[in-house]
């Protein structure tokens, strides 16, 4: 029997555009996932970029703590690409890649963008999923493109979504 008032709350997530203060907590999200994670300095000098933007998720009401979500894309020449994205463990399966996916589609659609790319590691189904049901389809393969000491290499799929 399910009560309802015991069931877990969905969360809510207000998005803001990536700041460079927001370096050094994205590199601890990023670490969380990532065999080869960013530095601070390295996502600094990504967002000190003209054509590199990017969104925080942050949880509604707590707007003074770290990020919880995010993503940072590319655009140049009228196609941009998915650079990096991640979600802290403790706030997947909330739809917030959907909405900093959605964001960033958004952004490129009013910046008139032909098409989005992004690279995925071949065994993350959660994520290929989600980028297949935003309408992104594979378009090539980088084989062991990903290394990792406990799987051994893993190829990338290359994704395309057109914008127009």
């Amino acid at each position: 029997m399910r009560i309802p008032f015991l069931q877990p709350r969905r969360r809510d997530y207000a998005l803001e555009p990536l700041r460079i203060t927001d370096s050094p907590a994205v590199s601890v999200l990023h670490r969380e996932d990532f065999v080869r994670p960013w530095t601070d300095g390295e996502f600094a000098a990504l967002l000190e970029q003209d054509t590199v933007f990017g969104y925080a998720a942050r949880e509604t009401g707590q707007g003074g703590k770290p990020p919880v979500g995010f993503v940072l894309a590319r655009l140049a020449a009228g196609e941009g690409e998915i650079l990096t994205v991640a979600v802290a463990r403790s706030h997947r399966r909330q739809g917030l890649g959907w909405q900093l996916m959605d964001a960033v589609l958004r952004e490129l659609h009013a910046q008139r963008a032909e098409a989005l790319f992004l690279e995925v590691d071949e065994t993350n189904v959660a994520a290929i999923a989600l980028y297949r049901r935003l309408g992104f389809r594979e378009v090539g393969k980088r084989p062991d493109y990903y290394k990792s000491p406990d799987r051994g290499p893993t190829g990338a799929l290359v994704m395309r979504r057109d914008l127009r």
